[in-house]
């Protein structure tokens, strides 16, 4: 039995905890039960225990697995929970939540007025010397770490929500308090790793893999409103995209 394949570029821990989330999965090892002991995994992945106790630690910090010194490593999720945010509409992590009957928490890292640099000041059509509104927030369900976010809105339009609750929906406080439609989002997503502080809030080790999502959003008047650079956990998050129908571009149907 080959646990790791050598030819994959995916580090030996991450195959580790894939083939361990999916023993998991399959009802192998039920909510509570206790895995093999380091040693004995170590030899079935045929790997050393620094490797293994990376993967081990891995799924500890997303809350799949539980270790007890002196008893062994216990699976403490029934499955690995995964959320799924389909990109159909504009949706918050409040929505994605509440549909899965997941309690919500959000922890304000830092919020503020700030001169906004060159990138944000350009997305958000800022003239020079532009301010913004940042706030920078963790998201979390049932006390696991979910997404880490950035937000940059426009000072002028926006200063009041500084003395706002922003631990909710920032959509929501954007359309019932400010009055402002959220008609669109451009929205780009990268597969990137996880470094420095991000991976701590995250509760992750560095380089775990994530989705990094980029999105501006734009009023009804094609004014942009919000500039959000998301951080989604790889482990915990499904993106679901709808396409329409297929159609034959035309240059192939040109002859050469």
């Amino acid at each position: 039995m080959n646990i790791i394949d050598p030819d994959n570029p995916i580090p030996k821990y991450l195959q580790i905890s894939g083939w361990i989330k999916d023993l998991i999965q399959s009802g192998r090892y039920e909510k509570g039960g206790i895995l093999p002991s380091e040693v004995e995994l170590a030899r079935i992945c045929q790997v050393n225990r620094n490797t293994l106790r990376q993967a081990v630690s891995a799924l500890t910090a997303a809350g799949i697995l539980r270790k007890e010194k002196g008893l062994g490593t216990f699976v403490c999720a029934e499955t690995p929970l995964a959320i799924k945010h389909q990109l159909k509409s504009i949706a918050s992590f409040s929505d994605d939540l509440r549909e899965l009957g997941i309690k919500e928490n959000t922890k304000i890292i830092k919020q503020g007025e700030e001169e906004a640099k060159e990138p944000v000041a350009r997305k958000l059509i800022l003239g020079p010397s532009g301010r913004v509104v940042a706030i920078r927030r963790l998201r979390t369900g049932n006390e696991t770490p979910f997404i880490y976010e950035e937000s940059y809105l426009p000072y002028h339009t926006f200063k009041e929500i500084l003395d706002m609750d922003l631990t909710g929906s920032m959509y929501q406080i954007i359309f019932e308090r400010f009055n402002v439609t959220l008609a669109r989002s451009d929205q780009t997503i990268q597969a990137v790793n996880l470094k420095g502080r991000i991976a701590s809030y995250l509760n992750v080790p560095e380089n775990t893999a994530a989705f990094f999502m980029e999105s501006l959003t734009y009023d009804e008047n094609n004014i942009p409103v919000e500039l959000l650079y998301s951080y989604y956990r790889g482990d915990k998050y499904v993106f679901e995209v709808e396409l329409g129908r297929y159609h034959i571009r035309d240059h192939h149907l040109q002859d050469d």
